[in-house]
């Protein structure tokens, strides 16, 4: 790992031993007078590859920035109606002027082509329609085709590797982070361009102010008010199978709206379109991604790494409605409102085999499971913001309701060969209602030459939870005692939090620094009440908890922010006062934690030589558990696991830091980046479970000071090649960590691990009767237990073709391959699925007719096999996927 250290910084001293040079002056024509749009390039003697360019504006002014190692280089500048010219200079920092020579341009033909990719300060646009291919029918289906751009398995867009901050269609935000409906439904012929916003920075008056490392998209449509959008109708077998999408949009100048019902059980998780994949800039204020906290949980089947719609089978209904409009004639002012409603039934089914290794230390026999779920999803949410995006003032309010209706429910039969020979069967329920109220609101207003911002967020969250298990052939006098065994357990929990939050701060700046002392108050109140009943009757307090977790986070920070036309830092200087007071009434213990930590942060941002950009933060953070960290009565958060945490308060300090390089060039397409991260925690806790048997444990947190580290290494390449209209991505990354656990006799279980990931994605839409897509992941892995002195090794490939074929006009074949392969040892297991399609497309109508046999191999399970380095163990499993299916599908744009 030292050599992966010394070879990054070897490229990081490498970038920066070029000194960085720049070229200044007019340019002038015959006559004296100023050339405004004249292009001004740099390359090196003898290569046809640009390194650096600029415009001159309308005084005639350029300035141009480069690094290169060449003691010459070319400088060329054009301009309409000017002869070009060429000149060669030394490398160095100097003022150059030039005067062109008048010539007439004379245009014999006007064919207007549009640039692929171009730049124009910050912003990046691409020309969506150079991307794509015949097959492709939404902007999802480009995306996926463009360098610099990554769309992973969960719908959210990466642009070099890191998620956006926001996606807005026409410069407007409807969506607010849950932009998943629009990139899978709007047609794709309804868009003019993607821009990629560098640096953005959303709020209109912190701009050239507060600077910002975060990119955001925006998709400019063709037409400034467009009523579009995107269908599905299909029915199939076997069994009987319907898919239905409707999902109308409109994009005005006042307003904009989308509309979406989806509804299917072929496998395709539509839901997952109300997940915020983007959570803006922090002075927004506060956005969170409400959920239910399930401290209890059933036992579930295991789930695939393949595509989602190869192993799920659902019933679901999703509906959605989002609106904005410009409520007052100042069209700064918006309010939007969102909102959406999931009804989902979902089935899962399994099969496994533990072989634990022959060792003193742990058992040495088989545990076979047999694992049935059937998941009843209801979730309700409602939102309104209201909001002034101004060069003069910021405002936002948003309201937030959330209510939850789940039923889980699972069924286990496993046979146990390692302490106890015992075969045992459970059925089991987890009802889980839950409701969550928030409200964030955040200005910003000047006053004089400062700016003052204030902040509230309040939120209030129920959770009610019961766990019931009935128990068949096992014997649960282990947990309870000599003699007392039951038939049915209830574990029982009730949940109540409250939030409070206020800030306030004053920014005032001088020069190109901003300084923003900032104080604040976070207040924390939380309750939990469990019962644990067994056959119905109500056991003693030993299973019961009562707690009150309160706390009080004072304080107060300065933050200064730098921003120049190369340059952007950003340095946070918070002082927290932290106060934690738990309390159980049942028992009568108490325990209270008061700390007072600096937790600075910085990021720097460096922009040079027109195509490349340096970054790098660090962070250092504490961490004093939240609420459930500590409770003193067994709880049994899954059937056969009682858990305690009777420990003391969790103190956790966190250090991150890493460098980042990218290089965007527009002019040859090509994109990349490199990045290095490293992770310290230390800890004052660490986790212990106490094996009962194969598969019956008690797991509690202990006082034991510890701590982790890890480090990841990663690079990133992209590069379009217009003459063969061919995408082409590569990536690499590396990661170490260590893990520290207590086995049974509290000896302490160190496991380091070593991983490489591989990727390479290809596009090519180079013929015209074939499109081809094809991704390729591999990746290797190595666990070593130190205490064990034992090393385990395993690898894996994932490869996914989709071919399409048009012999003919308005026709079109695809054949799609997707092949998975894990090993563990010598012992390997691979999954192949092929699939077919024929598409009819009524041209005039812009409607197609799809007929898809997926799984034609009807494969019935997905295998795999792994190794379990604490444990010391091999998991083998059989995972029941989708069988063979055919799908007849109606598709059609609403306009």
């Amino acid at each position: 790992m030292k050599k992966t250290l010394a070879l990054l910084f070897v490229l990081c001293f490498a970038v920066f031993s070029f000194a960085q040079k720049t070229l200044s002056g007019k340019i002038m024509d015959d006559d004296g007078q100023p050339v405004p749009s004249a292009s001004v390039t740099v390359e090196e003697p003898g290569k046809d590859a640009i390194i650096a360019y600029g415009i001159s504006n309308s005084k005639g002014e350029y300035k141009v920035t480069f690094t290169s190692n060449e003691s010459n280089v070319d400088v060329k500048v054009k301009a309409f109606n000017q002869k070009p010219l060429v000149r060669q200079v030394s490398n160095e920092t100097q003022t150059v002027n030039f005067s062109l020579q008048s010539e007439a341009t004379e245009i014999k033909e006007v064919k207007l082509k549009t640039k692929l990719i171009t730049k124009k300060g910050d912003t990046i646009s691409y020309d969506i329609s150079e991307f794509d291919s015949k097959a492709d029918r939404t902007l999802s289906d480009v995306l996926k085709k463009i360098p610099g751009i990554e769309v992973n398995s969960t719908g959210q867009i990466l642009y070099q590797g890191e998620p956006i901050s926001q996606f807005t269609v026409n410069g407007k935000n409807l969506m607010e982070g849950g932009y998943g409906a629009i990139v899978n439904s709007l047609p794709k012929d309804a868009v003019q361009k993607m821009e990629v916003m560098e640096n953005h920075q959303p709020l209109k008056i912190l701009q050239d102010k507060v600077p910002s490392d975060k990119a955001a998209i925006n998709i400019k449509l063709k037409k400034s008010v467009t009523m579009t959008g995107r269908g599905e109708t299909g029915v199939g077998f076997s069994p009987f199978l319907w898919n239905l999408k409707l999902t109308p949009m409109f994009f005005g100048q006042k307003s904009q709206w989308v509309l979406n019902y989806k509804t299917n059980n072929n496998g395709e998780a539509v839901e997952n379109e109300r997940n915020m994949l983007a959570f803006g800039n922090r002075w927004e204020g506060r956005r969170v991604q409400a959920s239910q906290r399930n401290w209890l949980g059933v036992d579930k089947a295991g789930t695939p790494q393949v595509p989602e719609k190869r192993y799920l089978m659902n019933n679901v209904h999703y509906l959605s409605a989002n609106l904005l409009t410009n409520p007052f004639k100042n069209k700064e002012w918006e309010l939007k409102i969102n909102s959406n409603y999931t009804n989902n039934t979902i089935t899962r089914e399994s099969a496994s085999e533990t072989v634990f290794d022959a060792n003193s230390q742990f058992p040495n026999g088989k545990v076979t499971s047999e694992r049935r779920n059937k998941f009843y999803d209801n979730e309700l949410k409602g939102e309104v913001i209201f909001s002034k995006n101004a060069k003069k003032g910021f405002f936002k309010n948003t309201t937030t309701w959330n209510s939850f209706w789940n039923l889980d429910r699972g069924f286990i039969k496993n046979t146990d060969n390692t302490v106890r020979n015992e075969n045992y069967q459970m059925d089991e329920s987890f009802d889980t209602p839950a409701s969550m109220f928030q409200n964030s609101l955040s200005t910003i207003i000047p006053f004089k030459e400062k700016l003052v911002n204030f902040m509230s967020y309040v939120s209030y969250q129920k959770d009610k939870q019961q766990l019931s298990t009935l128990y068949e052939g096992i014997d649960l006098a282990q947990f309870f005692g000599s003699g007392r065994n039951y038939s049915r357990l209830d574990q029982n929990l009730w949940l109540k939090t409250g939030n409070i939050s206020h800030s306030a701060s004053v920014g005032f700046s001088y020069k190109k620094w901003t300084f923003t002392p900032r104080v604040g108050l976070d207040l924390s109140f939380n309750d939990m009440e469990s019962k644990l009943y067994g056959d119905r009757t109500l056991l003693e307090n030993r299973f019961r908890n009562d707690i009150t977790w309160n706390e009080l986070n004072p304080y107060t920070a300065l933050e200064l922010s730098y921003k120049n036309s190369g340059l952007s830092l950003n340095i946070n200087m918070p002082v927290n006062f932290r106060s934690i007071d738990y309390e159980d009434h049942i028992t009568g213990v108490s325990k209270e934690l008061s700390k007072t930590v600096f937790e600075p942060s910085v990021w720097m941002m460096y922009d040079f030589a027109s195509f490349w950009k340096f970054s790098a933060f660090a962070n250092l953070n504490y961490d004093f558990g939240d609420f459930g960290s500590v409770y003193n009565g067994e709880m049994f958060t899954s059937p056969l696991s009682p858990n305690v945490k009777n420990s003391s308060i969790p103190e956790n300090r966190f250090i991150t830091f890493g460098p980042r390089i990218e290089y965007r060039n527009p002019l040859n397409n090509l994109f990349f980046n490199v990045r290095y991260g490293y992770n310290q925690t230390k800890r004052n806790l660490i986790g212990k479970t106490s094996l009962i048997s194969g598969s019956k444990s008690i797991f509690q947190m202990v006082d034991y000071d510890n701590t982790t580290q890890s480090q990841s290494e990663a690079v990133e390449v992209g590069k379009y090649f217009p003459k063969y209209k061919t995408n082409l991505s590569l990536s690499f990354s590396n990661r170490d960590s260590n893990s520290l656990s207590l086995d049974f006799n509290d000896n302490l279980i160190e496991n380091k691990s070593n991983g490489q990931s591989a990727g390479l994605k290809f596009n090519n839409t180079y013929f015209s009767w074939m499109s081809l897509d094809y991704n390729l992941s591999m990746n290797w892995n190595k666990n070593t237990n130190l205490f064990r002195n034992s090393t385990n090794k395993s690898s894996g490939w994932n490869h996914n073709l989709a071919a399409y074929f048009y012999p003919k006009e308005n026709h079109t074949f695809g054949f799609f391959w997707d092949d998975m392969t894990s090993t563990q040892s010598n012992e390997s297991r691979r999954n192949k699925f092929f699939d077919a399609s024929y598409q009819y497309t009524w041209a005039k109508k812009k409607i197609d007719f799809e007929l898809k046999w997926l799984n034609i191999g009807n494969n019935k399970v997905f295998e795999t096999i792994g190794y379990d380095a604490v444990n010391l163990s091999t998991f083998r499993s059989a995972i029941q996927i989708r069988p063979s299916q055919v799908m007849f599908t109606v598709k059609f744009n609403f306009k």
